[in-house]
């Protein structure tokens, strides 16, 4: 979820361990069952921070020294498994809608399909981590599966 919110592995990273450690530090005395909620409350505290900080951090490379252009870490991995070359072509064009689909998502309903979708989640956690009601979340994910579907409609066509 952080790799996806931030499109950068090392600050993903430094996201993922700052809520490993402020979940450790502040309830490791909480029911074994909580830990999940709560994890993924602070990581949605954490990417909306990191949001904020890039915000102003881009105001001042604008005004400075322009934007940074960096290679994406998910478009310059190795892939490991070998598959033929349409083969190949076929995943990286369906991995980079799939990553531009989600990147074009608001916030919200990208944190909470990632939540519900990827981490398995159900709407009552769903809802504690990133503190919204059961409706909201149940709308968010809604109306991004319906995004996703209208983008992402070809490559599901040729499966």
């Amino acid at each position: 979820m952080a790799q996806i919110a931030t499109s950068n592995s090392d600050e993903a990273l430094d996201i993922v361990q700052d809520t490993m450690m402020t979940l450790v530090r502040s309830y490791a005395d909480r029911n074994r069952d909580e830990w999940g909620p709560l994890f993924h409350r602070i990581l949605q505290n954490r990417i909306r921070d990191w949001y904020r900080r890039q915000k102003v951090r881009n105001r001042l490379r604008s005004w400075f020294a322009g934007d940074e252009n960096g290679d994406d870490p998910v478009e310059t991995a190795e892939d490991r498994v070998s598959h033929g070359p349409m083969q190949s072509l076929q995943h990286a064009d369906m991995s980079r809608a799939l990553q531009q689909a989600l990147h074009a998502l608001p916030h919200r309903q990208q944190q909470t399909f990632l939540l519900r979708a990827w981490e398995g989640l159900d709407v009552a956690a769903t809802a504690r981590a990133m503190g919204i009601s059961d409706g909201s979340v149940k709308t968010h994910y809604s109306r991004a599966v319906q995004t996703l579907r209208e983008k992402l409609g070809e490559f599901y066509d040729e499966a």
